[in-house]
């Protein structure tokens, strides 16, 4: 799972963009406690989701011009300038070249071969998220892709990400880490789309999960606040108990109460 001590290639931010950052506020609010800060005058509405006072994602209001509400997980870089140029060379495209924000860091949005979206984070005076792997913060994330071989290549091209097989009901689990890195760095997952109806019907994306401490209770909370549960609450032998949900506006998440590891 994530924590703050983050490394070249894992994940170290993730934001939000919404028809409506009154209204996600109010959901996510209500859903983790958090609040939202505005980055101020300058940010274009940009702003961060805060609990207790520590920074766990960032967000803004975005147009249907923009993309649809969703989620986006940006992942550390040394150098978003090569690592851009990186992802172009394996395919990808650039939709937002790097550029600085305000001397806190440098950002870039980018598509893998696929088309999914993702972020670059090259951190200045904003290192990523204050919080991970918490109760209400981001522990995990997940690429679901329709070729699992090809997107291994492609990030394994541009972050130099190591994959491994963990058995899994039914199967096997394809997972994350950065490279050279040990088995407590680990922090995703990639799942062919195919295996699951719900998600092929909507397209390859990156899905994030938050740590809760209770994932029937969030679940029901969720649907309190108008959001739609996408897969109900699903015990996983030796991972957690799980559930896969969208916010008011159609951005997905999950959610999940990690089983206790190993002493």
């Amino acid at each position: 799972m994530l924590t703050t001590r983050f490394v070249s290639g894992a994940p170290n931010w993730l934001d939000i963009g919404t028809p409506d950052i009154e209204g996600a506020t109010s959901f996510y609010g209500g859903l983790f406690d958090w609040q939202f800060q505005s980055a101020g005058p300058d940010a274009g509405g940009y702003g961060f989701f805060q609990l207790a006072g520590k920074t766990v994602a960032g967000g803004m209001q975005s147009t249907a011009e923009q993309g649809p509400p969703s989620w986006t997980v940006y992942f550390q870089t040394p150098d978003a300038e090569a690592t851009t140029k990186a992802a172009e060379q394996a395919g990808g495209t650039a939709v937002f070249p790097p550029m600085d924000v305000m001397g806190e860091g440098h950002m870039a949005i980018l598509t893998d071969r696929a088309g999914v979206p993702f972020g670059l984070w090259q951190p200045a005076r904003t290192k990523g998220v204050d919080v991970a792997g918490d109760p209400g913060s981001l522990c995990w994330v997940e690429l679901y892709t329709p070729d699992i071989a090809a997107a291994a290549a492609f990030y394994n091209s541009v972050f130099g990400w190591e994959t491994s097989a963990a058995p899994f009901p039914g199967g096997t689990y394809t997972c994350v880490n950065p490279a050279g890195a040990e088995e407590t760095d680990m922090f995703g997952g990639v799942v062919p789309l195919a295996d699951d109806p719900t998600e092929a019907a909507s397209g390859a994306y990156w899905l994030p999960y938050f740590e809760v401490t209770d994932t029937d209770a969030t679940v029901a909370r969720a649907q309190e606040l108008g959001g739609t549960v996408r897969m109900p609450a699903t015990d996983l032998e030796g991972v957690g108990r799980m559930a896969k949900l969208a916010d008011p506006y159609g951005a997905r998440f999950a959610v999940i109460k990690s089983a206790p590891r190993p002493s």
